[in-house]
């Protein structure tokens, strides 16, 4: 049985790629920073459910040592690990001015950091095995820019040129490496905004809605699967078309 790894995943995008890669049929690897973000939270018994192995890996994967140590667990639980998708994130949102070193360096750590560590980590299981997946979540943030969001854009777009360079790499070995740079999707977080935030949003949007987060998924099964297997070093944007 094959193997996917997906960071950040208790919840929202990540938690809907875990579960669409299980209907795959693929053994997944959950992670994310702390117990508490698997509180009240079904994902794991949703993908048991459909008949794969699930186990849950706690683990700050802007850390290189509990990357290190991490990825040696889940090899040893499932013997192999052949897609890996890069999807843990988070926003500190200023404008240049404003922004703190703090927040900076957080949102690089989180953001861009994990992308390598977890990368160096996987890339020597694939090469051995000659073959693998590795999907980075990137953002139309990295593509385009956003105001008021330096340190997030910075993240994402780093993340472009490192999948690129990646697969220049690791082609050679049988392993796709590929981003994804989702827009406006419908989370809690779209769900707070004032409708006057909402309309304002839209109206860049050519498809005048937000995305699903089964989009994504979807998207990333593409990826995973073996109908991309000439695709490489690309950046799928999922923005129904929009406009920054």
């Amino acid at each position: 049985m094959a193997t996917a790894v997906i960071t950040g995943s208790a919840r929202g995008i990540g938690a809907a790629i875990a579960q669409r890669l299980a209907k795959d049929g693929f053994d997944i690897a959950l992670n994310d920073i702390s117990e508490k973000s698997f509180e009240n939270n079904d994902i794991v018994e949703k993908i048991k459910a459909l008949g794969v192995k699930c186990q849950v890996y706690i683990a700050d994967v802007s850390d290189s040592a509990q990357v290190e140590e991490t990825v040696k667990k889940i090899k040893e639980d499932f013997g192999t690990i052949d897609v890996l998708v890069n999807n843990a994130g988070i926003t500190r949102d200023g404008l240049l001015a404003r922004m703190s070193e703090e927040n900076y360096d957080l949102v690089i750590a989180v953001n861009q950091k994990s992308v390598f560590n977890m990368m160096k980590n996987v890339a020597p299981i694939m090469m051995k095995q000659r073959s693998g997946r590795i999907i980075n979540m990137s953002s139309v943030a990295g593509v385009h820019g956003n105001a008021g969001q330096f340190n997030y854009s910075a993240s994402k777009a780093a993340i472009i040129g490192m999948t690129k360079s990646a697969s220049k790499e690791l082609g050679s070995r049988g392993i796709n490496v590929n981003a994804i740079a989702p827009g406006f999707i419908k989370t809690p977080m779209t769900d707070q905004l004032t409708d006057q935030q909402k309309k304002a949003i839209l109206d860049l949007i050519s498809m005048r809605r937000y995305g699903e987060v089964e989009e994504i998924a979807g998207v990333v099964s593409f990826l995973a699967g073996p109908d991309s297997s000439y695709v490489t070093g690309q950046v799928i944007e999922i923005s129904g078309g929009l406009s920054m």
